[in-house]
């Protein structure tokens, strides 16, 4: 049998040798032969060159380059595409991932049959206290407002079936959440908790902005809840409004009492008006996503693949037979 090792890479120039190296370390534990499937995400730096140099030692390896950087969300759906194994991992070139759970993945799959194996942290040690306080938030926001589980801490470190691969491409959606679409999917998972591990080379690519606006597109994608509860809001404002229209009714008409009050009035009126644009916004980004889906853009373009014995695609966009 053999397992694709997918690597999805930006700018991990100095990460993957040393993940090159762990894997291999690790491979006669696996009783299954290997191939490793870089996807280079317009990286800016020697990442490609340094997978390039990795393809002329062994034949194993193999990569997708994109035009540019689309994303790791691409990424991950190029990785699932391109790969021949029967089963497929999804690892991070940073060794955050540790290769050292690959053995014990691969026989829950075989042993116990499960269609996949996922991998959570049970703890953020080294991660700034703020993006691991928002993190668990964010989760426990999401479990609540979604009908599709997304297990807290849960990574994109996981181990699966073809079957399960092809159903993740067969949700051909533009934005994607990979999250949400491996809990989505379904299938029959089990899950291994292990503790946080630093980086062994390079820094992290995500901003705590780019985690946010990743969040948000996981709500919108998963949950219309945003939408519902603005709509509750709106019509419990409306009838706190037609209440107090009455009582200012009442009040004039028997005290004689005209109304007064302007700075609060102005006050609530800014509220509502703000209320009235945030709501608008929530709106406007579920039309924004469907706006992007209709569009019907490819989620990547390649610059340039070698797949072994397949086709390789050269950087002037023309097919040749890999002769490597």
């Amino acid at each position: 049998m053999l397992l694709s090792v997918i690597v999805p890479c930006y700018n991990e120039q100095e990460s993957i040798p040393y993940f090159y190296s762990a894997v291999n370390e690790i491979a006669p534990q696996l009783k299954a032969e290997i191939e490793f499937l870089f996807v280079d995400d317009g990286s800016a730096d020697d990442t490609l060159k340094v997978i390039k140099e990795l393809t002329r030692k062994d034949e194993r390896v193999h990569y997708v380059s994109f035009s540019r950087n689309f994303g790791k969300e691409a990424a991950i759906y190029a990785g699932l595409e391109n790969a021949a194994g029967d089963y497929l991992v999804l690892m991070d070139a940073d060794l955050q991932d540790p290769p050292t759970l690959l053995p014990q993945m691969l026989s829950y799959i075989w042993e116990d049959r499960y269609d996949c194996v996922g991998t959570r942290r049970v703890t953020r040690k080294g991660e700034p206290p703020i993006r691991s306080f928002f993190a668990r938030g964010f989760y426990r926001l999401i479990n609540r407002i979604s009908k599709t589980e997304i297990v807290d801490g849960a990574r994109d470190f996981q181990m699966m079936t073809r079957q399960v691969a092809d159903a993740v491409l067969s949700v051909g959606e533009y934005n994607r959440f990979s999250k949400g679409i491996f809990g989505w999917v379904g299938f029959r998972k089990k899950w291994i908790e292990y503790e946080n591990v630093e980086r062994v080379a390079g820094e992290t690519k995500w901003s705590f902005w780019g985690l946010f606006v990743y969040a948000l597109d996981g709500i919108i994608a998963y949950s219309t809840t945003p939408l519902v509860l603005s709509s509750v809001i709106g019509l419990l404002l409306c009838l706190i409004a037609f209440l107090f229209i009455i009582v200012i009714i009442v009040r004039t008409l028997v005290f004689g009492d005209p109304t007064q009050g302007w700075p609060s009035l102005a006050c609530i009126i800014i509220l509502l008006a703000g209320l009235q644009l945030f709501f608008i916004g929530i709106l406007g980004q579920y039309l924004a996503k469907a706006y992007l889906e209709t569009k019907r853009r490819p989620i990547y373009l390649t610059r340039e693949k070698h797949l072994g014995k397949d086709k390789t695609l050269d950087t002037d966009g023309g097919v040749n037979e890999n002769t490597e």
